[in-house]
This record gives C-alpha cells, structure tokens and sequence, in this order.
C-alpha cells in the first residue's frame, strides 16, 4: 500500500498526451488501476510498468568494415 495513486489527468500529464489516452488504456484493460467509488485511479507503479514494457531498445550496427559482401 506504499504506492501513490494517481487520477487519469495526472498519468496522462506524466505520459505527455491528453486523459483520453489513459482512459483507452483502461477501457481495453491495458494497465491496472483501482475503482474507489466511481473514481478511477492508477497506481505509479502500473505506468512504470506500462513505459518499461513499451520501451524500444535501440538497435546497434555494424561498422561499415564488418559486413559480408554478397
């Protein structure tokens, strides 16, 4: 019960983009989140979750001495 439990505004600020983005992903059941009445709320710990989970690593090349010719 450590974890801070933030509204749809405050992920959608912290994600960058409007609350009808968060609101999707509860919708389609995307991240977790917490009924309390009929207040919506996402635990912190569920958008780290949700951004690691999205997270593209970045790919390495090769150096330009190293590839096969065909």
């Amino acid at each position: 019960m450590n974890d801070r439990y933030l509204s749809v505004d405050q992920v959608a600020e912290l994600l960058g983009t409007t609350a009808r983005f968060p609101r999707r992903l509860i919708e389609e059941r995307r991240i977790r989140y917490v009924k309390v009445g009929r207040h919506v709320r996402i635990p912190a710990s569920a958008v780290a979750e949700f951004i690691e989970s999205h997270t593209v690593e970045p790919v390495r090349l090769r150096r330009a001495g190293m590839r096969r010719v065909a």
